[in-house]
This record gives C-alpha cells, sequence and structure tokens, in this order.
C-alpha cells in the first residue's frame, strides 16, 4: 500500500515537474565556455573539504564491482575516475554534466588514465539524459544547488534508477551564523529543505553521514 501511494505521488507531480520555473536563474552560466584546466585548479585543490576527503567519501558509498554508478555533475571528474575504479571492468562510471567543456576534459582525462569503463553523458537543465533504469548509484557532489529545475531533475534522475538504487548527495551546509556569505548567497537549499525535496520526489532516506563538515552528505532510495 506504501509502495502505491508513493507511485501516486510521483505520478502526480511529473506535470508539475514539467511546469516548474527555475529556482536559481542563471546558476550555472560561469560554466558556459568552461575551461577545463582552470576549474581542475579549483576543484581539485587541498582545503576544498569534498576534496580532501574524497577517499574517504567513496569508500562510504559501499560501491561493489559490477554496478552501474552515475557522477551527475561531474565537473572535472575527480570522484568518476575514483568511482571507476570501484566499480572495476565490470562495471559502468558515467560522467554527466551539462558542460561540453567539461566532458571533454574528462574525456581526455579517461583516455590518459585508462579509464575504460567510463562513458560521458551531456545532460539538461530538466533532464539528467541518463538510460531509464540503468543505474545502481547516482553520486551527486556539490551539484544539487545547481538544479535550477530540481522536481524535473529529481524526477529524471528517479527514473534512471534502478528500483531499491540509492542516491547520494553531497552539498553545502546552508546555516545562518555559521555558513559563509558566499555560500548563504549562493546555493538555494540547506540540508532540511534538500531532504524535503528529494523525499517528495519518491526517495526515502536512508543514512545520513558524519564525515564532513563544510558539507551534508545523504543516501536516499529510490522508492
Amino acid at each position: 500500500m506504501k509502495s502505491a501511494v508513493i507511485l501516486l505521488v510521483v505520478v502526480l507531480a511529473l506535470p508539475v515537474a514539467a511546469q516548474e520555473r527555475s529556482l536559481s536563474p542563471g546558476v550555472n552560466r560561469a560554466y558556459d565556455g568552461a575551461d577545463y584546466r582552470r576549474w581542475q585548479g579549483m576543484f581539485e585543490t587541498e582545503g576544498r573539504e569534498v576534496f580532501d576527503k574524497r577517499h574517504e567519501i567513496v569508500a562510504a558509498l559501499g560501491i561493489r564491482p559490477g554496478m552501474a554508478v552515475a557522477d551527475v555533475g561531474a565537473g572535472t571528474g575527480a570522484f568518476t575516475a575514483l568511482l571507476s575504479q570501484k566499480v572495476g571492468a565490470g562495471g559502468t562510471a558515467i560522467a554527466q554534466d551539462i558542460s561540453p567543456e567539461f566532458l571533454r576534459g574528462i574525456e581526455a582525462r579517461t583516455r590518459r588514465e585508462n579509464l575504460v569503463n567510463v562513458r560521458t553523458v551531456q545532460g539538461g537543465e530538466k533532464d539528467a539524459g541518463l538510460s531509464p533504469a540503468s543505474l545502481d548509484l547516482i553520486f551527486l557532489c556539490d551539484t544539487y544547488h545547481h538544479f535550477e529545475y530540481p522536481q524535473a531533475m529529481l524526477a529524471s534522475l528517479r527514473a534512471a534508477l534502478k528500483p531499491g538504487g540509492r542516491l547520494a548527495v553531497i552539498d553545502y551546509e546552508k546555516i545562518p551564523g555559521r555558513s559563509s556569505a558566499w555560500v548563504m548567497g549562493h546555493v538555494r537549499a540547506g540540508r532540511e529543505a534538500a531532504i524535503a525535496e528529494i523525499e517528495a520526489a519518491g526517495f526515502r532516506l536512508l543514512k545520513s553521514h558524519s564525515l564532513l563538515s563544510e558539507n551534508f552528505f545523504l543516501e536516499f532510495e529510490r522508492q
């Protein structure tokens, strides 16, 4: 009965997602014509919490050889490379991004590092571009706040997961008086708002990891 109710909620939400207005107009404009090397120097730098703890983050995901995983909003591909190693030769790691420049940079990186199980997918503002029911895990790292149309994107991500598939979300903590002025102005949704939006899209919160301090790290299951 519970699964039927969840399905009904998701089905009723689809027309709403289709009509959704941008909640963060222009949030991705900085990546138009992105310089891969410049952004790599910013994303993959010591002192950035998610980069410093990248190995611990990936270990916490419990990825098994043979899995199909997607790094959505892959950026310069630092996590894609680690996910590729975890799923092994029998698995698939997808690097998805809205920026063609980032994807070309990731493709060059995978050739250099001989990551033969990686493929790239260019997504849009409302559709991740991922095949239906194809993934065991979708990973978002500091990407959720870049969703201009979160309802539409969450519907797209849910459709791409296999039944029982997981969605892992890392994003900035947005706490008045504690978070930086940049985070408070740039990030649309903090932890509680993100949980509410994701659960309303047909996911169930599985766990909250305590690994990070500047970011929250949540795992959800597709319902």
